[in-house]
């Protein structure tokens, strides 16, 4: 039986660096594969994966739990078959919804896999800003979680990391919650965290119209009648007002001025495209350390639209190689391995790509 392990968190929170550490410290002696889904044009996080011995595939065409669920289900498949895993590790996009993730693997219905544990990083820092203008997206992602690991905790007093835990309550009562700085405990630790068992999954699969015991939609399906009520499918960890969802925002300006709402279920569903672009540039233009810090210094003006996140590996003037991060108010340079060509890639919300280019002169 292959384990699957979700890892869930908006833009930026810290994922990837919270697998690297279960990596080292968590997952021995394991045979892992690690599945990507990147919302973006261009592949950024697959190569210190790929050193490390382990397969990755990366889906960069859209949104793992939109338009790539069907091809989600046949990659899933085609690891088992390959590899015969002891656990997948799905890292999905910072901008999807984990309640769909969850959906795409229980619906596979393969008695190879069993979910083992579903966990939202979330950055301390950020989750008011994040909960303000992303509500939709960001609060599916904490509602859901069986675990929620925060990050950048060592930022914070005491006063404001209770304060975000108190918010973090406020929508999921159930999960664990990782408070500590990273640096003072162990992966093994936070392992154990993430597979604490509680009921809060199968309460999840009831209100997405899933069966915790086969899997499947229990829509249609007669033999689910007599032990699933139809006011149990009211899907109230996604109860969203209209003023929240729709009309309270910028970011959701461009969906025509409808409200949105998916009819058919009762409550407002987009998908991440609605709501978020990206954009990838490929260039082979050579930087130095202060172009990029001066650039993404600015990256959080209005002008350039909302930015959510930016990466990217570029080469520097001195023969270097530049690898850079960043996240509204926060950036990172480091200098780090070469790539075949220089590549970036933006994500946020009616981003001014022109001005984003303009930015970085490429």
């Amino acid at each position: 039986m292959t384990k699957i392990d979700v890892f869930s968190g908006f833009l930026g929170a810290g994922k990837t660096t919270l697998i690297k550490k279960l990596l080292k410290e968590g997952y021995n002696g394991e045979k892992l594969v690690l599945i990507e889904n990147e919302f973006g044009e261009i592949g950024i996080d697959g190569g210190f994966m790929k050193d490390a011995g382990i397969e990755v595939t990366e889906m960069n065409q859209g949104c793992i739990c939109c338009s790539l669920v069907g091809d989600f289900g046949e990659a899933l498949k085609k690891v088992l078959d390959e590899f015969a895993p002891d656990r997948i590790l799905i890292e999905p996009s910072g901008v999807g919804k984990l309640s769909d993730v969850i959906k795409a693997v229980t619906g596979i219905g393969s008695d190879k896999i069993t979910l083992n544990s579903y966990t939202t990083v979330a950055d301390a820092t950020k989750i008011k800003m994040y909960m303000k203008n992303f509500g939709e997206f960001y609060k599916n992602q904490v509602e859901t979680a069986k675990t929620i690991v925060l990050s950048r905790t060592q930022k914070l007093s005491e006063e404001k990391l209770a304060e975000a835990v108190a918010m973090i309550r406020e929508l999921n009562e159930h999960a664990t919650i990782v408070t500590t700085n990273w640096d003072e405990i162990s992966g093994n630790q936070i392992l154990a965290a993430m597979e604490t068992e509680n009921k809060f999954a199968e309460e999840l699969l009831k209100d997405e119209d899933i069966c915790p015991v086969c899997g499947h939609s229990q829509h249609g399906h007669d033999e689910h009648e007599h032990h699933h009520d139809d006011d149990e499918h009211e899907h109230h960890h996604h109860d969203h007002d209209d003023e929240e969802c729709c009309h309270g925002h910028h970011h959701h300006d461009h969906v025509d001025g409808e409200c949105c709402h998916d009819h058919e279920h009762g409550h407002h569903h987009h998908h991440a495209d609605e709501v978020f672009t990206s954009m990838g540039i490929e260039s082979a233009r050579k930087f130095t350390k202060e172009e990029l810090e001066n650039a993404l210094s600015k990256l959080s003006g209005e002008e350039f639209g909302v930015v959510l996140r930016a990466k990217g590996i570029v080469p520097g003037t001195d023969g270097s190689w530049y690898h850079f991060d960043f996240v509204p108010e926060e950036y990172e340079v480091r200098t780090g391995a070469a790539d075949v060509t220089g590549r970036m890639c933006v994500i946020g919300s009616k981003l001014v790509e022109d001005k984003i280019k303009n930015l970085f002169n490429v």
